[in-house]
């Protein structure tokens, strides 16, 4: 089977009840960027990836467009049954971008199990539930709407809920986290997030004066070495999310002690090929992680789904959909959904989910 055609679409995605308030932005509405792949055989995959703006991460929807342009037109007659290849291809045309090659590894995987006839979630080793648990995550807000926001997303059936901080006086992100306890107890599991906001000062603080209340601090600051010089005086676990750029970032993070667990993209670490090498180093030392992604539709949900099915349940911390921010679903008959809290694990073969193409309008490019 080779790759014969690679269309490359841009959709925009409004926020539902937008803004969504993160510590280095408000998102209104995002571009994501969709690849099609054609094969010699007849078969398609879809792959997608959606940055949440320009400053969440080095990583931009221009500069997705970009770097599939510039690789796109020599994967023509590729193998998309060789992942590993396809990686190593796509390193020879571009250096980085893991975030636009991620789009091509998802479509491959999707080829891939429609062409055995099996599930993305088979392909990568097997899953080990047919529903996913997932977690709610709150934008930046005041004490009592997060905390009513939490009361409510127990009841649905959420195991977790992830706390957005930052960018304000750290004594209101402590009154919201003291406060979301009070209202959810041990219900839900709790991350605090500080996207890489907060001072090393500040985070020593919100440790300290939340003794008491059992959470994951998640990038709380914007460096790994900010993260190291207070790691052994604060109270609470550490996860890794945005400094986690690659697998080598990964294994010096692991090796040398630094957090205790990730939240982890499923595009930022370069698509489900890297993703599944990730699952397998987090499981050998036992680090509890997410499988997610920035943003995207149901290719994007899809993709977080299927690896998220095949991860230890007592290493899954759950895997976050934007689901619940936009409008709609590609397929509108296997859109991929969160239902009291936890996401089916889609049936059909490869990733599921065939998109409705006339809602992407035309290819913004085509090569083959």
């Amino acid at each position: 089977m080779k790759i014969t055609e690679v269309h490359i679409y841009s959709h925009t995605m409004p926020v539902k009840n937008g803004p969504y308030v993160i510590a280095s932005s408000k998102v209104y509405s995002l571009d994501t960027t969709l690849v099609k792949l054609v094969t010699d055989n007849g078969l398609f995959g879809w792959g997608e990836t959606c940055p949440v703006g320009p400053t969440y991460q080095p990583q931009h929807s221009r500069g997705a467009v970009a770097a599939l342009e510039e690789m796109a037109q020599d994967l023509i007659g590729a193998n998309p049954c060789q992942p590993l290849l396809l990686r190593r291809k796509m390193d020879s045309l571009l250096n980085g971008h893991r975030y636009a090659k991620a789009a091509i590894d998802i479509a491959a995987y999707d080829l891939m199990g429609k062409h055995f006839g099996v599930r993305v979630a088979d392909l990568l080793g097997g899953a080990v539930t047919e529903r996913v648990p997932s977690y709610y995550a709150s934008g930046i807000g005041e004490p009592d709407e997060i905390a009513r926001i939490a009361e409510e997303r127990a009841a649905e059936g959420y195991p977790r809920m992830q706390i957005k901080i930052g960018g304000r006086d750290v004594a209101i992100d402590i009154e919201v986290v003291r406060k979301v306890w009070e209202r959810v107890g041990g219900r839900m599991r709790l991350a605090v997030d500080g996207n890489r906001s907060l001072t090393t000062r500040d985070t020593l603080r919100l440790s300290r004066e939340c003794l008491d209340i059992p959470f994951i601090l998640e990038q709380p600051c914007n460096t790994i070495e900010e993260i190291k010089a207070i790691r052994g005086q604060l109270h609470h676990a550490v996860f890794l999310d945005e400094n986690g750029e690659d697998l080598n970032t990964v294994l010096r993070a692991v090796g040398d002690g630094i957090c205790d667990g990730f939240g982890m993209k499923v595009t930022r670490i370069g698509g489900l090929h890297a993703m599944a090498t990730f699952r397998d180093i987090c499981e050998t030392r036992s680090m509890p992680h997410t499988c997610d992604d920035a943003w995207g539709g149901d290719i994007i949900a899809a993709a977080c789904t299927h690896i998220g099915a095949t991860v230890q349940p007592r290493l899954c911390e759950g895997v976050w959909l934007a689901q619940p921010y936009v409008e709609g679903h590609y397929d509108a008959e296997n859109g991929v959904a969160i239902v009291d809290g936890h996401i089916k694990l889609p049936r059909g073969s490869g990733l599921g989910v065939i998109p409705d193409e006339t809602l992407f309008g035309a290819p913004i490019a085509s090569f083959g």
